[in-house]
């Protein structure tokens, strides 16, 4: 699909307090895995933690599907911002790393140490003047 082109980062939420939202997630993840590049970055965020008394999507049944998917996990909270900012850094913090090392492999080793050899910095020659006790 046209619409997961390019797409580097995902964000799965369902609404902790309706379990259908949870069940719908591994339709969402497949479709992912299915069209998007298998380098993206998917983390499933339980949404509105505020509100714990409605609870129908228990944490770790949430925490157990993530680990079984290779997804990270976290609750969030949309109403008062609970971990809605921290959700976004990890994501791209963990995208960063990715292309980062993505980019090191795909250089090629093209910058490469100098094997042990030495390179001598000298003082231009005004510095070895005044270093000399030369005057002007």
């Amino acid at each position: 699909m046209f619409y997961y082109r390019g797409a580097v980062g995902a964000l799965l939420v369902y609404d902790i307090s309706k379990h259908s939202t949870f069940e719908s997630v591994s339709r969402w993840l497949k479709e992912l895995r299915d069209h998007a590049d298998a380098n993206i970055v998917i983390m499933l965020v339980g949404n509105k933690s505020d509100l714990r008394h409605l609870r129908a999507v228990p944490t770790e049944e949430a925490k157990q599907f993530a680990t079984e998917n290779g997804l990270s996990f976290i609750e969030t909270s949309a109403l008062d911002a609970t971990n809605v900012e921290l959700s976004f850094q990890r994501n791209l913090t963990e995208i960063y790393r990715i292309v980062s090392n993505k980019a090191l492999e795909t250089s090629n080793n093209a910058i490469k140490p100098t094997g042990g050899q030495t390179i001598l910095v000298s003082q231009s020659p005004d510095e070895n003047q005044k270093s000399s006790g030369g005057c002007c």
